[in-house]
């Protein structure tokens, strides 16, 4: 799965991953504004790596969990939703808005094989200094490169360069940041 392989998405370690991790993700939801240490803990217990200075609000939404790395200085914003079938790499000083999806998950065009329940997934990596605004939805396969910013409501299908403002659906690179 993680090597961007068709794999049975009804397979029963899979599953058991995904309840781990929703179990925790809806415990972390549960908690209170101020049970500062208490979500620290959580994150560091669903996420694979999570770097120094890391925060979440509530109404997280997570697959996997431990296929998704943070750097430092790292904020998301409410109501995030991650499936990190794949490695998700999320860089150093990056701030996700609001709504935000990051999708790894692909599903066959194939209807035979949809019916199935077989999946693939292609990594996502965001760069140090990136900034989502809120709204976004971030494809499989994709690359946001270092000190980007990506306008609310975009659909990122495709990687974008570093040191951009990019917007729209599909998201394209408007301008270079100075």
């Amino acid at each position: 799965m993680v090597n961007g392989l068709d794999y049975p998405i009804n397979d029963e370690e899979l599953i058991e991953i995904r309840y781990q991790t929703r179990d925790k993700v809806d415990e972390f939801n549960a908690l209170g504004a101020r049970q500062v240490a208490e979500k620290d803990s959580l994150i560091r217990k669903i996420f694979g790596q999570v770097g120094h200075n890391v925060h979440f609000e509530k109404g997280m939404r997570i697959d996997y969990g431990i296929n998704t790395t943070f750097g430092d200085n790292v904020f998301i914003n409410f109501n995030f939703v991650l499936l990190d079938c794949a490695p998700v790499c999320i860089g150093n000083n990056v701030f996700i808005g609001p709504d935000v999806q990051i999708y790894t998950a692909q599903h066959p065009l194939d209807c035979d094989l949809r019916r199935e329940h077989i999946g693939s997934a292609q990594p996502v990596t965001i760069g140090d200094d990136v900034w989502i605004g809120g709204g976004c939805i971030v494809l499989p396969g994709v690359t946001i490169g270092a000190g980007s910013t990506i306008g609310a409501g975009s659909v990122v299908t495709r990687s974008i360069p570093k040191g951009v403002v990019a917007c729209g659906n599909p998201c394209r690179a408007v301008r270079r940041v100075d």
